[in-house]
């Protein structure tokens, strides 16, 4: 966490009162002032890496002339998952701060149910040094539920040691919602955590309403980021939660939400991305992307900024950062037009680190060896895929588009010889998940509709959130090829058909985050997507797709590698594949 010095804060006293001149002034600057709500043309005087003033009659060593061009603080994402970039911090850092982005609140549960604490001490490790503040949220569900197997399990305890970095500014979000409804003591221990440490209780409650949610916020959570219906919003706004309005890779909220906004209440509604993948952080940005977009939908500038500024700065307790006032963290940026928040300079802490969408200095690199290897598969065979006729309606997955919610849909299965086969003529395909951490290596098998996939398998490492390799297909030998495949690379995605490996994207660290630049990894991407097409997979994003539907506290319908389970208010529990 950024604390001044005396010299530093005396350097800054002296140059606001004129005794000394500051490091750099803003000449002709259009303020966008988050703090009012107004904008104005002034002056902004830097002493190192504070704000020293805004106003006239300054001087300073270095002047630049802005020539009415707008400034606005550094843009800070409420919530995200590094992870679900596909590549390292220093890459992420790389593709959002000359966008304007110069901070992050992020919470490490994805490679913390790889590794545990383990991956969160190399989360915060591979985020020292680079141009972009990381905070860091404790992961709070690792494992998420009872009804799966992570790589390591995190306790109060751990989440406890974990809030002592200074850093770490919340526990992250509690996503056994039905745990906290139910009073389990174990879930409210961590809210309560939290509290002890002055920091702030993250929340998950997607669909969640009425009495289940009072008794939610109850436990002394602060905010949600999975509501995607106005309504939903409200009723949690209402209720004191602050809302974070999501627009990610898989989940795109931020048209639906934005109309809830109004002057009464965006002091308690933030922006955030969740989880992006190569393609949208590259042609769109990070948080960058819904100022911009709001600002398209007609939000005024100065609102857009601070849901994208201050109002993280302030949920998070976040000092001296998320406006451009006297005594803040000097972290700036000049939007050379605001319709579409095209952004030429980029100021972190004082000094200039990005122009014209380049940064100027390479980011600092973290190599850590100890974060490999972590794909154990079991001993397969295509056996392991083996689905037994019931004879009877089975239940079925079904894909929510745009969301990462399901359905539960009951359908009469294809059977041949005894077994239930894949029926792409129906889009409906099998769907595996094989524990992958060396723990058993339980296999869970059911099937899922809305991929289109009508031959050919494709396969991730990436298995939201105990992270277990989850494989859809239309063949039981090409799911056996899929998984076989990223045992051998150490994780990533793959794409195979007929026996044959069509494309892959390595994801050796966890097997979650390639060591790749970031366009490299794009690209291969682009080439599992282009295979995924052949194979006539007709969905947005369908690697992101398929890693949710392991995730447990989503409604309504999840495989694990224990088995089908159903996710409601009333619970989590784990359900038959014959229908009730």
């Amino acid at each position: 966490m950024f604390q001044p010095d005396l010299a530093e804060v005396k350097a800054a006293v002296d140059a606001a009162a004129g005794r000394r001149p500051g490091s750099v002034l803003l000449r002709r600057a259009n303020l966008l002032n988050v703090l009012s709500g107004e904008r104005y043309e002034t002056d902004i005087l830097l002493a190192g890496r504070l704000i020293a003033a805004v106003g006239k009659c300054y001087t300073a060593e270095t002047e630049i002339d802005l020539e009415g061009r707008a400034v606005a603080p550094g843009l800070i994402d409420a919530h995200l998952h590094l992870e679900s970039s596909l590549v390292e911090p220093c890459e992420y850092a790389r593709a959002v701060v000359p966008r304007g982005v110069t901070g992050v609140v992020c919470d490490p549960h994805e490679i913390a149910n790889v590794l545990g604490t383990g991956g969160i001490e190399y989360v915060l490790a591979a985020t020292e040094g680079l141009p972009l503040d990381v905070f860091v949220c404790a992961s709070s569900c690792v494992p998420a539920t009872s009804f799966e197997t992570a790589g390591a399990r995190l306790t109060p305890d751990d989440i406890d040691g974990l809030l002592a970095h200074p850093r770490v500014v919340g526990v992250a979000e509690l996503m056994n919602f039905p745990g906290v409804i139910a009073g389990d003591a174990a879930e409210l221990t961590k809210a309560l955590i939290a509290f002890r440490h002055r920091k702030v209780a993250d929340g998950h409650a997607p669909m969640v309403s009425g009495p289940a949610l009072n008794a939610y916020l109850a436990a002394g959570i602060s905010s949600d980021h999975e509501s995607s219906l106005p309504e939903e919003a409200l009723e949690k706004l209402r209720l004191g939660a602050t809302i974070l309005i999501r627009e990610g890779s898989a989940a795109r909220n931020l048209e639906a939400l934005l109309p809830i906004i109004n002057p009464g209440n965006l002091h308690q509604i933030c922006f955030c991305t969740d989880d992006r993948h190569p393609h949208d952080l590259m042609d769109q940005g990070g948080v960058d992307c819904l100022v911009r977009r709001a600002i398209g939908a007609g939000i005024e500038p100065v609102t857009a900024v601070r849901l994208g500024s201050l109002n993280t700065a302030r949920h998070f307790r976040l000092p001296r950062r998320g406006a451009v006032a006297p005594g803040y963290l000097a972290d700036l940026i000049v939007v050379d037009d605001l319709s579409r928040f095209a952004v030429s300079l980029v100021i972190k802490a004082g000094r200039l680190v990005a122009r014209d969408g380049e940064l100027l200095d390479e980011p600092r690199r973290h190599v850590d060896l100890g974060v490999r290897d972590t794909v154990r598969l079991p001993d397969l065979t295509a056996a392991a895929f083996r689905l037994i006729d019931p004879g009877a309606p089975v239940r079925a997955i079904e894909l929510v588009p745009g969301e990462i919610l399901t359905r539960e849909i009951a359908v009469e299965p294809l059977a041949r010889g005894g077994e239930v086969v894949a029926d792409p003529a129906r889009d409906l395909i099998k769907l595996a998940v094989i524990e992958r951490h060396g723990h058993g290596g339980r296999v869970g098998v059911g099937l899922v509709k809305g991929f289109g996939l009508q031959r050919g398998a494709i396969a991730s490492t990436v298995g939201h959130d105990s992270h277990n390799l989850l494989v859809a297909g239309a063949s039981d030998s090409d799911m056996l090829l899929a998984a076989r495949l990223l045992a051998v690379t150490g994780g990533g995605f793959c794409a195979v058909a007929d026996g044959q490996e069509l494309a892959r994207l390595p994801l050796p660290i966890a097997g979650l985050i390639s060591d790749r630049p970031l366009t490299r990894v794009r690209a291969d991407l682009d080439r599992l997507e282009e295979a995924a097409r052949e194979l006539g997979v007709r969905i947005h994003s369908p690697f992101m797709a398929l890693s949710f539907l392991a995730l447990p506290v989503i409604p309504a319908l999840r495989l694990t590698d224990m088995g089908l389970v159903a996710v409601g208010e009333g619970g989590v529990r784990l359900v038959d594949f014959t229908c009730e």
